[in-house]
């Protein structure tokens, strides 16, 4: 990755060996890639949501939520940065998780090069699918640099992709529980 990294920058007429500031750039930027924006690739949704614990016995159905999660993740069309707030919601089945394996979730997903879109259904149907939740929402408020720094050139702009699976797609009343804790978070 280090070499591709020297190549764009001397295809950019920006060869490291001839600009001492641009000399370990090569490798640092791989080293970002690697671990940071493509890391999510080496985690398994599976292995991450497989830690749960019985759901509490209960009456009524109540909604597991995190509000106002930092993220950050990477478009695939213009290889650049996204980030913003990430709002998790779920209605546990026989199971729950730790909120740390949300925020482990999060990262694995959003680590990789995808849509923020993607992101959020991703995260919707993993909750659904891997832990047996019996509805999720998914609320991404991001700034991304797509719209920031070309194209449009709206800087500041937020863009916000929302994901509903199971209850949550079918009961508008618990979409509306879920976007109050927003509101109140």
């Amino acid at each position: 990755m280090a070499e591709a990294i020297r190549g764009f920058l001397c295809a950019a007429g920006l060869d490291p060996a001839a600009h001492p500031e641009l000399a370990s750039t090569p490798e640092l930027v791989a080293r970002a890639w690697a671990e940071e924006f493509l890391g999510g690739y080496g985690d398994d949704p599976r292995r991450i949501l497989s830690e749960r614990m019985s759901a509490p016995r209960s009456s009524a159905p109540q909604m597991v939520a995190l509000i106002g999660l930092s993220f950050q993740s990477t478009c695939p069309h213009h290889l650049l940065p996204y980030g913003g707030v990430a709002h998790v919601a779920y209605l546990p089945g026989r199971f729950v998780v730790g909120f740390g394996q949300i925020v482990k979730l999060l990262d694995c997903l959003g680590h990789r090069l995808i849509l923020q879109e993607d992101l959020a259904r991703q995260i919707a149907d993993a909750l659904v699918e891997l832990v047996g939740a019996r509805g999720a929402g998914v609320v991404l408020e991001a700034q991304q640099s797509c719209l920031a720094l070309r194209g449009g050139r709206r800087p500041g702009s937020c863009a916000v992709a929302e994901a509903w699976a199971g209850a949550f797609e079918r009961d508008s009343e618990l979409r509306e529980r879920f976007l109050a804790a927003m509101r109140r978070g």
